[in-house]
């Protein structure tokens, strides 16, 4: 984890200008004034090309320096002091938190009914609500407020499952474009359950939908928020519409997200229906659903060789510990992914798992490999940072937008958190030892073991600042 080294952080700034080269005369004063001439042509230059590029000002982070060199970075960059925010010693940016996996209409329950395993949690609570998603003012209702909860919580990037409904899958889409949220959104499709048979599609339906899905949504061309093809599940799924979600998915070259390997009933399950595969990997690696875009949520009993497929394939695993303990389903040892080299990144995994925030997610991943260090599973256990890492750059890397964000390389999108612990009744309490230094790392770890949405003043997707909401939305 990385603290910024500079408390003053000019928000515009223009591309960088190679010199102009000319060689002046011998004469003193020929030189003087080709020189001023020189520095006013680069201003001009340079502010031009401030305004064409006004747009691209607002993504991208330009460079990072000292606050000690602002006025030689203004002439360069051609900004105002005005345009200079100056943060003080307690407050700190962060980059935002990236959420490989979450279920938008389980909002609508989250915090509640957590108290079955896994299959019989669907059954009970978790398809008979996604059935009411038909009516889109209710899906209308859960998504504006899913969305604006989870941005309102540091989350920038959300990659969302939808239910089987086509339109308010799209609903969803529009309505995270709308406030500006990074987003891939997800159709779900499933052609079998036999516990709730009035939620399912068939095949052919689940088929014809996701074509329209996936065409609305590539047609509208919103800049931040993607379709993602979702089959639910292996158990939720037959072969035939495995292989042609994932057939769809390589035409148009979309991401795919799906969950593996959860609960041991789950697999056992999956290994029964899918007795000509070897394992739950299979199922997706030979219906073409495991290539690099592809994120699965838990794994938490992918096997050595499992994981071994995984990393050939370049698939991304998200950690979900909240919901893995919530549901009593399972541990994921994080150490043994990494070891194999596999991607990963952290989900809420909302209803599953009871809450919305990333910050959550990142507490619990902590816990859970605790755990597994006390019941000498492993070695060690994951740090603070490394977690954090997790829960941005990582997260990134699962959902192969690390060139884009994750943390605060000079050319990435401006995805940031402005982190305030000392916030209007704050859950933190600091103390002058806490502020030593610029920003101490104390304080960043006390935000992210004791904060809150209360902490998170500003967020920003994209350079735009879409927390505090505009009134426009």
């Amino acid at each position: 984890m990385q603290v910024p080294k500079s408390k003053r952080h000019p928000w515009k700034g223009t591309e960088r200008l190679h010199n102009l080269q000319i060689t002046p005369p011998t004469s003193p004063k020929y030189r003087k004034k080709k020189k001023k001439d020189k520095e006013k042509i680069e201003v001009e230059t340079r502010k031009r090309q401030r305004e064409k590029n006004s747009d691209f000002q607002l993504k991208k982070i330009m460079f990072l320096e000292e606050a000690s060199q602002q006025e030689e970075l203004a002439k360069e960059w051609c900004f105002k002091p005005c345009e200079v925010r100056e943060l003080s010693n307690h407050e700190f940016f962060m980059p935002g938190l990236v959420d490989t996996h979450i279920h938008a209409p389980q909002y609508s329950f989250a915090g509640s009914n957590v108290d079955l395993p896994l299959l019989d949690w669907l059954t009970k609570y978790t398809f008979p609500t996604e059935l009411k998603f038909q009516n889109i003012d209710f899906a209308e209702e859960v998504y504006t407020r899913v969305v604006r909860r989870t941005l309102k919580n540091g989350t920038t990037t959300a990659c969302y499952f939808g239910t089987i409904h086509t339109d308010s899958s799209l609903l969803l889409a529009e309505i995270a474009d709308k406030f500006g949220q990074r987003a891939f959104v997800g159709k779900v499709c499933m052609d079998m359950n036999a516990t709730v048979p009035e939620y399912k599609e068939t095949t052919e339906a689940s088929i014809k939908e996701t074509e329209r899905f996936v065409s609305r949504m590539l047609q509208k061309n919103y800049s931040r928020v993607k379709p993602i093809v979702t089959p639910r599940f292996s158990l939720s799924c037959t072969d035939t519409l495995l292989n042609k979600l994932g057939s769809i998915a390589k035409i148009h070259n979309l991401h795919i997200q799906s969950h593996i390997s959860e609960n041991i009933s789950e697999v056992e399950a999956v290994k029964s229906l899918f007795y000509d595969y070897k394992n739950y990997t299979d199922v997706y690696d030979r219906n073409n659903l495991l290539t690099d875009k592809t994120v699965m949520a838990h794994g938490c009993y992918l096997s050595a060789e499992e994981l071994q497929v995984f990393k050939e394939r370049g698939a991304a695993i998200s950690h979900c510990p909240n919901s893995n303990l919530s549901l009593s389903s399972g541990f994921l040892n994080v150490l043994e992914v990494l070891k194999h080299e596999v991607k990963i990144g952290l989900g809420t995994d909302v209803a599953g798992g009871y809450s919305s925030s990333m910050l959550d997610a990142i507490r619990r991943a902590v816990m859970v490999s605790n755990i597994l260090l006390i019941n000498k599973i492993n070695e060690k256990s994951l740090t603070l940072k490394e977690v954090f890492r997790l829960a941005t750059l990582g997260g990134s890397q699962a959902l192969g937008l690390d060139k884009e964000i994750g943390n605060f390389e000079v050319g990435k999108e401006f995805d940031a958190l402005l982190i305030n612990p000392k916030a209007s009744d704050s859950p933190i309490d600091l103390f002058s030892g806490d502020l030593v230094g610029e920003t101490s790392e104390a304080v960043i770890q006390k935000f992210l073991y004791l904060g809150d949405d209360r902490n998170i003043e500003e967020v920003y997707v994209g350079g735009k600042q879409v927390v505090p909401f505009s009134s426009s939305v």
